[in-house]
């Protein structure tokens, strides 16, 4: 039997209480899969900084190295300045365990309100990649003659072919994988790149060249599109139902990400993976630490669950990551009144409680 090394970082916020019924779930997928966990927990957060000045130290690093997997709950401190957690433990994590991957899907459940009209789940499913660990977000730059009217602030995207061959081939291969011909929801699998060629044509121009002589010598399968990223955002909310997988850079990624979000349903409802395919990877749900909502049992757990569920696809338990998917499907479809907190008709742990029981039948 196999078993997994699983850490847990339940961080700030209500972060604890959704990483909890993530766990309570994982354990039920578990017990019905024939496979075990071994779960380590880290303090890593806002109140550890408060008490100790660390966010997450070099031998934190070391330690994590050491799993096969990290589930986060939340990190963000209303005590802690902005940037101070998310630099030192997300950003840090991403880039020390060269998660050179964000997995974004976007995908609406049935039940779960959307705000485009007349779309449904059939309409909003895919999924973004997005380059993790270059671009703009690696801090290239600086800022002279600060608070002068001659200030000079620089900060530049900067990208390698083998960032960018290594990001493509992992989106290749998961839209091979996953795209709506392997789901037998469409005629054949798809692979867009988004990005800017007409304007960034240095950066873009790099990332186009590679994309299609990797998919003609490599992936003839794979039908090849591109979409300039101010029209992806317009298509995103008029006809998402064109997208299977998308791939994009860091700064791209993020912002139409973000966007899917909202048509899926929210903050509340969406989930996101950072991927070292060869490595350690770590799954979170995307909608903060929520701190007004913190101790009250009103938080709703299911992106804490589906980022859960991402982490089980990740490690090869293919099988009990769709039973946890169907059964969010059938629970936010049949059970749950709404999305947001305190109007489920459920509280955190009854919606953990209801699943982790429908995954372990």
């Amino acid at each position: 039997m196999t078993t997994y090394k699983i850490a847990v970082i339940p961080g700030d916020g209500t972060g604890p209480e959704v990483t909890v019924e993530a766990v309570k779930v994982l354990k039920a997928a578990a017990g019905k899969f024939n496979f075990k966990v071994d779960l380590t927990e880290f303090d890593f957060g806002g109140e550890r900084y408060k008490k100790t000045g660390e966010t997450l130290p070099d031998s934190g690093v070391e330690e994590l190295r050491k799993f096969d997997s990290i589930l986060l709950g939340a990190i963000g401190h209303p005590d802690v300045a902005p940037g101070i957690l998310e630099k030192g433990i997300l950003l840090k994590a991403r880039f020390e365990l060269d998660q050179y991957i964000n997995l974004r899907p976007v995908k609406l459940f049935p039940g779960v309100d959307c705000p485009l009209k007349d779309k449904g789940p059939d309409d909003i499913d895919y999924v973004v990649v997005r380059e993790n660990t270059g671009g703009i977000y690696t801090g290239t730059g600086g800022i002279t003659m600060k608070d002068t009217p001659q200030e000079i602030a620089v900060q530049s995207a900067v990208y390698t072919r083998f960032q960018v061959d290594r990001c493509l081939k992992y989106a290749f291969e998961y839209a091979r994988k996953y795209g709506k011909k392997a789901r037998g929801k469409g005629k054949e699998n798809t692979l867009a790149l988004c990005g800017k060629t007409n304007v960034l044509t240095y950066i873009y121009d790099l990332w186009e060249r590679a994309f299609h002589e990797m998919g003609a010598e490599e992936y003839p399968d794979i039908k090849r599109e591109y979409y300039h990223v101010d029209a992806t955002c317009m298509w995103m909310v008029k006809n998402p139902e064109w997208f299977d997988v998308i791939v994009t850079g860091n700064m791209f990624g993020d912002i139409v990400t973000d966007l899917g979000a909202i048509t899926q349903g929210g903050m509340g409802i969406a989930a996101g993976g950072n991927i070292n395919p060869g490595g350690v990877s770590m799954f979170e749900p995307i909608g903060g630490s929520a701190p007004k909502y913190t101790g009250k049992g009103v938080i709703n757990p299911l992106a804490a669950i589906c980022a859960m569920q991402m982490m089980l696809e990740t490690l090869g338990e293919d099988k009990a990551g769709a039973k946890v998917e169907e059964v969010v499907r059938f629970v936010t479809g049949n059970k749950l009144r709404g999305m947001g907190a305190g109007k489920m008709g459920y509280s955190t742990s009854e919606v953990g409680d209801m699943i982790s029981k429908l995954v372990a039948e």
